[in-house]
């Protein structure tokens, strides 16, 4: 009987201690495809540092005023400029983009809205304008996205999936500038009919008091037609 007990809280014991250790078993696939989402978020956090890079920015352009600003760039950098004239005036501005020698690039006059994407030539400063110098008395709401994709030479050498996430990452950056856009555009005709409907409010008060006017004149003049008048 005692032996009998023996082999059975061995036997016990045994079975416990492989069930126990039978969880801690490492499965390849498992650690393999841990790595790879480890490495596919190390290289979505480097690239977020690579490009695209974007900055959205509004400014106020005063009557015959201008405003330029600067972008240093390298050979086979890719910069794209993205305005909308979202307030002032007739919505439109004059934009600009000249090189670092001064040549211009790109240049439209008295548009509400464009966009531009260019490859650098050569290194140094770029510089985009934006010019209400044109009118003299409306002030002018501008906003505009830059955004760019640093060149890295050694692309041939990446793998795929570090090709597939930077790609990725472009297009986010594009359905951002257009979520941008459409935001502007969205804000730019509720106020062109707010102010419709201003206007037509305002006409139908004008032409309801008209209205008023005229039939009071009306009874006013047909009243004294048939006006009895006694002499004394």
């Amino acid at each position: 009987m005692t032996a009998l007990f023996s082999y059975s809280t061995a036997a016990a014991a045994s079975s416990l201690h492989t069930a126990a250790a039978a969880p801690c078993r490492r499965r390849p696939w498992r650690t393999s495809l841990a790595a790879t989402l480890l490495y596919a978020a190390a290289l979505l956090v480097l690239l977020a540092s690579w490009a695209p890079q974007a900055h959205a920015h509004m400014i106020e352009l005063g009557p015959a005023a201008r405003e330029c600003f600067f972008e240093d760039l390298h050979i086979n950098d890719q910069m794209t400029l993205t305005f909308q004239v979202s307030g002032g005036g007739h919505l439109d501005v004059d934009a600009w983009i000249k090189d670092p020698h001064g040549t211009t690039l790109y240049s439209v006059r008295r548009k509400d809205t464009g966009t531009y994407s260019f490859t650098a030539s050569k290194d140094g400063r770029f510089q985009y304008c934006f010019s209400n110098e044109f009118s003299s008395v409306a002030d002018k709401t501008v906003s505009w996205n830059v955004h760019g994709i640093i060149y890295v030479p050694d692309e041939g050498t990446m793998l795929p999936i570090e090709r597939e996430i930077r790609d990725l990452s472009a297009h986010l950056q594009a359905v951002k500038d257009e979520q941008a856009y459409l935001v502007v555009r969205e804000r730019v005709h509720r106020n062109t009919a707010d102010s419709t409907n201003a206007r037509v409010k305002w006409w139908s008060i004008l032409q309801g008091l008209m209205l008023i006017g005229v039939c009071s004149c009306q009874v006013y003049f047909v009243k004294r037609q048939f006006e009895v008048r006694r002499v004394v």
